[in-house]
This record gives structure tokens, C-alpha cells and sequence, in this order.
């Protein structure tokens, strides 16, 4: 199976934090989300990611999934 470098997947945790002024630790308890998931996430070694975890982010970021997930 390619890595999610070869599969062009990016997600954009960290600007979107940045843009809303957000920390990491911040996100991890309004999603209900470990800080060591989100970190995972945050740079781009996720393998996968649950539908449920998404929903949580999102609506704690308030954003949608393509601005969550983009393809390089």
C-alpha cells in the first residue's frame, strides 16, 4: 500500500489551529481527541482516520472536510 506521500493526502491541522488562533491541546479537549492522535494527524503520519474523529474536528475547527483534507 503507497504512504500518504505517494497518495498525496495533506492534512492542514496545523493552519487551520493557526488561523483560528487554536492550540493543539486546546482541540484535543473540545473534539474529545488525544493530543497524541491529533499530533499524528498534524503531520501527515496517519494511516487512517475514523468518519467520527473527522466530525469532531471539523466541528471544533468549524470547517469542512476538504478544508481539513487536501490533495496535493
Amino acid at each position: 500500500m503507497p504512504d500518504l506521500d505517494e497518495l498525496g493526502i495533506h492534512c492542514r491541522l496545523d493552519e487551520l489551529l493557526a488561523e483560528r488562533g487554536m492550540t493543539l491541546t486546546r482541540l484535543a479537549e473540545l473534539a474529545g481527541i488525544s493530543i497524541v492522535n491529533l499530533s499524528v494527524l498534524k503531520n501527515d503520519r496517519a494511516k487512517a482516520i475514523r468518519f467520527s474523529t473527522l466530525v469532531a474536528i471539523c466541528d471544533a475547527l468549524d470547517c469542512g472536510v476538504g478544508e481539513l483534507l487536501v490533495r496535493r
